[in-house]
């Protein structure tokens, strides 16, 4: 393709993107499909043009507000052209209305370019919030948590996320990963705070690799690892992962298990734990069984009290912690939003609470770095299960795994402390002999909810 015809798919892409209410990797994945004649370094050129500028949408945007143009896709692309250096010649010559190019500049269009030519993309007089790419639901959570860290830590979430691997002990170890990794022409180089991680550091098709077929590696990222370390699951051990999803943490931790004892997926959306038997094949791991629920309150969970050592909820949150791999969950709404969420993660936990055997933990987990969805939701449900109490992270922590992540007394991981994406777990410990049922105290707790995808 020529630059131009790449800067009309971009365009192309990033209007459908705009008018189709699935996130951005499912509507680009489609686009691509539909287009087999573009090849894949252009795939990549166009894919990292969309991208750049659904991480500047809040800057791009100001700039079309202040200088009274309206925002659509070509504007948005027009300029992030100008902000980022374009000259007006130079970007006149790739609008020149040919064959499979974009279409001549309007006389707005010109006026534009022409505006914004001598300016950058951040502004001194952008609002912290704006410069950051922060939307205004979470701006208000995300400064009172951060403090005056805000602008530091979301600013580390404008670039793209790292690749991680998470090597499966089952198949090998660390050092036969990074071994073969390097054999294959990848660099590659131990991760700083998981002991199973590995970062490589140049993107790579990953999926191609025969350590990746062959169940010696999954893509997890870091701070997605450190989630299932602090399960502490032992071979042997009853495990219930109550918002499986695609399975990521119920591989680390099946793998964690030595294939021994049995571990139970569970999910409202039967399809993804269908697609992650798949993986969990290829981990070559058979102590995984899969059910799927009708909500968080299935009959299912009644029947099953106190009958795991641990129970894993992670739980369906903002994804506030995952903002660099998906830059337009920011400004797209196309779940639940905080209000919905906040009541149906509280009836989440209180529900797979009840799993938990005497003795046994309970972690509660999200990719969000919102306090309302984490620490507050840990104390709300501290406050109405006296038969729990909270473990510190340095005691939760695998002995055999090195040290904790200095976080406090739970796991708490942002991009620009750790390097990692955002992610918050809490350790909770039921008590052995949990204390008798106050008088009139509902054995289900709250009422039936929506049902929750992890």
């Amino acid at each position: 393709m020529t630059p131009s015809a790449r800067l009309q798919a971009a365009i192309d892409l990033l209007a459908e993107i705009e008018a189709t209410p699935r996130p951005a990797d499912a509507v680009a994945s489609a686009f691509f499909r539909n287009r087999r004649y573009i090849g894949a370094k252009d795939r990549t050129a166009v894919a990292e043009r969309v991208y750049a500028v659904l991480r500047r949408w809040a800057r791009l945007g100001w700039w079309l507000e202040r200088v009274g143009h309206q925002r659509d896709a070509r504007a948005l692309v027009i300029a992030d052209e100008m902000l980022a250096g374009r000259t007006f010649d130079g970007l006149e010559k790739q609008f020149t209305g040919g064959q499979f190019g974009p279409a001549a500049l309007s006389p707005a269009e010109v006026k534009l370019a022409r505006t914004l030519e001598t300016h950058t993309l951040n502004h001194p007089h952008q609002p912290d919030e704006v410069r950051a790419e922060v939307p205004d639901w979470a701006a208000g959570p995300l400064k009172a948590a951060l403090g005056d860290r805000f602008v530091i830590e979301m600013e580390a979430m404008l670039g793209t996320a790292p690749l991680d691997l998470r090597v499966n002990p089952v198949k090998g170890t660390r050092e036969k990963a990074l071994a073969a990794l390097r054999k294959a022409g990848v660099e590659a180089e131990p991760t700083r705070l998981s002991p199973l991680g590995v970062r490589v550091v140049k993107r790579f098709p990953v999926a191609q690799l025969d350590i990746f077929k062959e169940g010696l590696v999954e893509i997890q990222d870091e701070g997605s690892q450190l989630v299932a370390l602090v399960t502490d699951a032992k071979p042997g051990m009853q495990v219930v992962d109550f918002c499986a999803g695609a399975g990521g943490k119920t591989l680390a931790i099946a793998a964690m298990m030595n294939n021994k004892g049995r571990v139970l997926a569970c999910d409202v959306l039967e399809g993804r734990l269908k697609r992650a038997q798949e993986r969990f094949r290829r981990a070559g791991l058979h102590n995984i069984e899969t059910r799927g629920l009708k909500s968080e309150r299935d009959p299912w969970v009644k029947r099953h009290k106190g009958k795991f050592d641990r129970v894993v909820v992670d739980a369906p949150c903002t994804g506030t912690g995952t903002w660099r791999r998906n830059p337009d969950a920011r400004w797209r709404t196309l779940g639940p939003g905080l209000s919905e969420l906040l009541p149906l993660q509280a009836s989440i936990l209180d529900s797979a609470a009840r799993l938990t055997r005497p003795g046994g933990r309970l972690v509660y987990a999200t990719c969000s770095m919102l306090p309302e969805e984490n620490e507050r939701q840990v104390e709300a449900f501290l406050a109405t299960h006296p038969q729990f109490r909270l473990l510190d992270l340095k005691e939760a922590w695998p002995a055999d795994q090195g040290t904790a992540p200095e976080t406090g007394d739970m796991l708490r991981l942002t991009p620009a402390r750790h390097d990692t994406d955002g992610f918050f777990a809490a350790v909770m410990v039921r008590a052995e002999e949990a204390p008798a049922p106050e008088a009139g105290e509902a054995e289900t707790g709250a009422g039936e909810n929506a049902d929750g995808e992890a």
